[in-house]
């Protein structure tokens, strides 16, 4: 019996370490058959409704090359497309998109809406991110993480900047079901909120994780095996930006951060990243504070221990392993948890 099987993932403090470990491996087989030219075609014949209200780059085109490997059908709805709240109610929403196709993936804003997706619609609904949670991209980091390192638990990662996004918060969670030690350097102000610290906390009591929440940045790379950022300011996001970067500047990796973590560190960033003026909004925040690179240096970014790429890839292959697993009638022993 498959163990997974027409279970939605919402958020990352769902599944057990043991379930997360077998995302993260499952992932990484897909990978190698992917890279052998293998097929793997566990979703023929399955219909799949992307959902996004925020724009993607990596999140749609993970989902849309998955679902084709998978040999699914993926259909794209954007903002315009869907009228959760507006003209149709989300849950009116569930319940039509349900009944015609087999696999629902969402990203956008409120984690309730996602939640309600999966209540009514009776398929598997994956969160390509939400406001609270992106737990896609953990499945893609920690395989990014194991693939470096050949194991997870013990393992030491730092995030750096605005910890109180998801980014912060999945992170946080996720490191601690799977025993990895999780150090998060932001001002206080911009910590996980105290819910998401306990439900971490609880979770590392069992797997032997250690947490540390730190103001001082040094403080916060000392024995990383891991470097994390993300953009400081995150998509629709209502904030003065000089109080936000003034905020952050300390927690910026670069050269000198790094060296305080050491030459065996990786570097890893959800993407996309300012680290240079290519972008019209880096350009701009840039300018403006006189800053060559925001929340990560191009040094750094384009550095030997960075892992950025590698990471960007197994988006796709992370995301193939979550609808293969809900969605794919595939034989999981339940022994294995």
């Amino acid at each position: 019996m498959n163990h997974f099987q027409n279970k939605s993932f919402l958020k990352e403090i769902d599944f057990s370490s043991a379930e997360l470990n077998y995302l993260i491996d499952f992932a990484a087989h897909l990978k190698y058959l992917k890279k052998n030219n293998i097929p793997h075609p566990y979703l023929q014949g399955k219909n799949i409704a992307l959902l996004f209200e925020k724009t993607s780059t990596r999140t749609r085109s993970s989902f849309t090359v998955a679902s084709v490997d998978l040999g699914a059908h993926p259909e794209f709805l954007g903002k315009n497309d869907i009228q959760f709240g507006k003209k149709e109610s989300t849950i009116d929403t569930a319940k039509v998109l349900g009944s015609m196709f087999d696999g629902i993936e969402y990203r956008g804003f409120a984690q309730k809406t996602v939640e309600q997706l999966a209540q009514f619609s009776g398929v598997p609904v994956w969160n390509g991110l939400t406001d609270e949670w992106h737990p896609t991209q953990m499945i893609a980091d920690f395989l990014t993480l194991k693939e470096h390192f050949g194991h997870l638990e013990g393992l030491t990662l730092t995030y750096l900047g605005d910890g109180r996004n998801n980014m912060g918060n999945s992170l946080l969670v996720t490191a601690a079901k799977l025993g990895v030690n999780i150090h998060i350097g932001a001002p206080k102000a911009l910590w996980p909120a105290n819910d998401i610290i306990e439900l971490a906390q609880t979770a590392a009591d069992q797997t032997g994780s250690k947490i540390l929440l730190t103001e001082d940045p040094v403080e916060a790379v000392n024995g990383a095996d891991a470097l994390y950022t993300d953009v400081w300011i995150s998509m629709g996001e209502d904030v003065d930006p000089k109080t936000r970067i003034d905020l952050l500047k300390p927690y910026q990796i670069n050269q000198e951060l790094l060296a305080q973590a050491g030459s065996s560190a990786i570097v890893m960033h959800c993407l996309p990243a300012y680290h240079n003026h290519d972008t019209v909004v880096g350009k701009q925040l840039g300018e403006q504070f006189s800053m060559d690179a925001i929340e990560i240096t191009d040094d750094v970014f384009n550095g030997k221990q960075s892992v950025v790429f590698q990471e960007a890839e197994n988006r796709m292959h992370a995301i193939k392993a979550i609808m293969a697993a809900t969605l794919g009638d595939l034989f999981i022993p339940d022994s294995l948890f």
